[in-house]
């Protein structure tokens, strides 16, 4: 049965009428279906907050393992490098004797048992006693270092008195030793030093510290200048144009004391250098460092 109800506007409404009890339901019916459905909006938006903070962490675990492999490949590259100083000691040890650096701990560790000791899920335990490990090592390269200046400091005195730099820089024309004589046709001389090819005038600098012993002329070397370095070490500088410093002149290393030049028995500008060692000539090549 149908009720036709007229608004005051003139419009008209059907209404069906329905037993309370059936309007009741539906009113309870819908409430639970409205509960329901903000429930359910609920758990979506959580879960879709959810899945967005772990795509997040799983790209920082990404980066974080991207990080530590390339740690793990530092230190093996590193601890590598280690290893291989075993041999870089032995090698500056042997001029020292084989007492020298016996009161240094020993650094002598065996390889990656750290690592072979953990599982392949415990990466980080395998890192931590390699760290310890390199720790270790460099502990005792201190102490290595540490005995090592202590030796050098002893012998620097005597270190520093050795001729070891070039007086000047330039070409070798004539090494020392046996040689073609320059003057005499198929003739051979021994060369008792190096003849260093330079520009006329170019400075000569004292190689080591020491006295002037003789500052003069020579019949072969023309002006000529010897200096005492001590320890029966002596070096000598001919065919200079001029001498720079005076008889018993004390000199310092890296100081002027000459100029090249052409003078005695020369083909052109350069000067010989010679080392003697108790009076004979040795070859300087010996004594140069730099």
């Amino acid at each position: 049965m149908q009720l036709v109800v007229e608004r005051g506007d003139g419009s008209r409404v059907i209404r069906l009428p329905a037993p309370r009890w059936a309007v009741s339901v539906a009113v309870g019916v819908l409430g639970l279906i409205l509960v329901a459905g903000g429930a359910w909006y609920r758990d979506y938006a959580s879960l879709k907050s959810q899945r967005a903070a772990f795509a997040a962490l799983q790209t920082r675990l990404a980066e974080q393992q991207t990080l530590f492999d390339g740690f793990q490949s530092r230190v093996a590259q590193i601890r590598a490098e280690v290893d291989s100083w075993q041999a870089l000691h032995d090698r500056i040890w042997l001029p020292f004797g084989p007492d020298a650096g016996s009161d240094r701990r020993s650094g002598a560790i065996g390889g990656r048992s750290g690592a072979a000791a953990t599982g392949p899920d415990e990466p980080a335990a395998g890192t931590t006693d390699e760290l310890e490990r390199l720790a270790a090592v460099v502990g005792s390269e201190s102490q290595s270092l540490r005995a090592l200046e202590r030796y050098v400091a002893k012998a620097g005195r005597a270190l520093g008195a050795l001729p070891s730099r070039w007086p000047v820089r330039g070409p070798v024309n004539s090494e020392f030793g046996r040689r073609s004589s320059p003057w005499v046709d198929d003739s051979v001389e021994v060369h008792s030093g190096l003849d260093i090819g330079a520009p006329r005038g170019t400075p000569v600098i004292a190689p080591a510290a020491g006295t002037v012993v003789y500052a003069g002329g020579h019949a072969e070397y023309g002006v000529t200048l010897v200096i005492d370095h001590g320890n029966d070490i002596k070096t000598l500088y001919g065919h200079l144009t001029r001498v720079g410093v005076a008889l018993d002149q004390k000199v310092e290393r890296g100081q002027v004391v000459a100029f090249t030049g052409n003078t005695g028995r020369s083909s052109g500008p350069h000067l010989h250098y010679e080392i003697q060692v108790k009076g004979l000539p040795v070859n300087p090549r010996s004594y140069l460092w730099d």
